[in-house]
């Protein structure tokens, strides 16, 4: 155990961090202090260089069942109050905040769907860079069914991930849909039959991402392809992969590179996140303060 928090586990095993959603005698529902829990536990991830990647996977039968419904009525009137929390001239979204740190990570991010992600259990995992999840598991974009729209940001992620059409049937209907459906839309990455095997297939693919690349890189890699896949002109791709392969070419990371290779050894990166980053990283500065 890395850290101790009252509605997730945070673990960490051979340079991966694995967030577990732990509240499984509520199926995982989504509360203000799972909110703050998550968050916390993002931001230490991110700080720590001894950690390549990060796994979010879910305690139990389910991933997480969408949010807390305990207050009733008052459940998306009162119950999700962020005001104070996060300064903004409007009540932030909860799942848009957590979306974003997700979004926001310098770390590739795994999703490990073991059971049913309904509402914010959903959309949180749209930021992911992939999607595991068991056979079993089910998706629900079930928003309109509880009277409100949809969160996490979901109107930007979902259709980049399946398109505007299906985006917009699976939360006009907000059916449940199997995950070997989702597999068939692109809302899924991998399947995976038996259930124990999940987070070992979630490891195996977070080792993949990090063993013989260079951090720095791989974090830089992630904002590239998740800002400029959405820009409108791809000459701003182009400014900014120059200036990112002018500073990584003077890197000692990029002579590692190099020289591992013509040597035909493994390569043996030292620059870290936490102090090489480019000076002019982040080039998208956010409307929000805390971001």
């Amino acid at each position: 155990m890395i850290k101790e928090y009252k509605t997730v586990l945070l673990e960490e095993s051979d340079s991966i961090a694995i967030l577990t959603l732990n509240r499984p005698e509520k199926l995982n529902a989504f509360n203000m202090q799972m909110l703050e829990d998550m968050i916390d536990a993002i931001d230490y991830v991110n700080k720590e260089d001894g950690i390549n990647s990060l796994i979010i996977t879910g305690a139990g039968k389910a991933f997480c069942a969408g949010a807390d419904l305990s207050a009733g009525e008052k459940t998306f009137d009162k119950g999700f109050d962020t005001s104070g929390i996060f300064e903004s001239d409007f009540r932030r979204d909860a799942g848009g905040i957590l979306t974003l740190k997700i979004f926001n990570s310098l770390k590739p991010v795994i999703a490990a769907c073991n059971g049913d992600a309904v509402g914010v259990g959903a959309t949180m995992q749209l930021a992911a860079d992939i999607r595991i999840a068991n056979k079993s598991a089910r998706y629900g974009f079930v928003f309109a069914r509880r009277g409100i729209v949809p969160d996490g940001c979901a109107s930007w992620f979902l259709p980049k991930l399946v398109g505007v059409s299906k985006s917009l049937e699976l939360c006009y209907s907000g059916e449940l849909i199997t995950a070997e459906d989702g597999k068939k839309f692109g809302l899924v990455n991998y399947l995976e039959d038996d259930p124990n095997n999940l987070l070992k297939k979630a490891v195996e693919i977070a080792k993949k991402f990090t063993e013989n690349t260079a951090q720095v890189s791989v974090a830089m890699t992630r904002h590239m392809l998740w800002n400029y896949s959405s820009d409108t002109d791809p000459e701003n791709a182009h400014i900014m992969e120059s200036k990112l392969i002018d500073s990584r070419g003077a890197s000692d990371d990029a002579k590692e590179g190099v020289m591992s290779f013509l040597e035909k050894r493994k390569p043996v990166f030292k620059n870290k996140i936490s102090k090489d980053l480019p000076d002019f990283f982040p080039w998208r500065k956010s409307k929000f303060k805390d971001e």
